[in-house]
Order: structure tokens, then sequence, then C-alpha cells
């Protein structure tokens, strides 16, 4: 396997890995940060933590129903 190639999978499993839920929602939280935070808009800080939390448990939530 090409050593581009292998980075690619390597950077794919480190940021994806098992949920691709999480991270999407993730960077979808970073760019609406990014985004609000350029327009002027103030105290939008909170907003990524919250998504963190938010997806972790919905995430934790889910295999505990898968596991039952």
């Amino acid at each position: 396997m090409h050593p581009i190639t292998r980075f690619a999978h390597f950077w794919y499993d480190f940021i994806v890995g098992d949920d691709w839920t999480i991270a999407l929602a993730v960077a979808g939280a970073l760019a609406v940060t990014y985004a609000v935070a350029h327009s002027g808009a103030k105290a939008i800080w909170f907003l990524l933590p919250a998504v963190i939390v938010g997806v972790l448990a919905a995430s934790l939530w889910r295999e505990a129903r898968r596991k039952t």
C-alpha cells in the first residue's frame, strides 16, 4: 500500500473511528462556530461544548439500546 494511502487511512480512522455521526456533528459544530464568530456575533463559545456533550450522550444511548 502506498504511504500516502496509509496516511489517509490513519487520519480517517483517527478522526472518524467507529461512529461517523460523531465526526460529522463535531465538524458541523466547528463550522457553525467559525461562521458565527466571523459574522460579528458574540458569546457563541458554548455551542461547541454543548454539541459535543449532546452527541456523546446520544451515541452512548444508541449503544446502550443496541446492547439490550
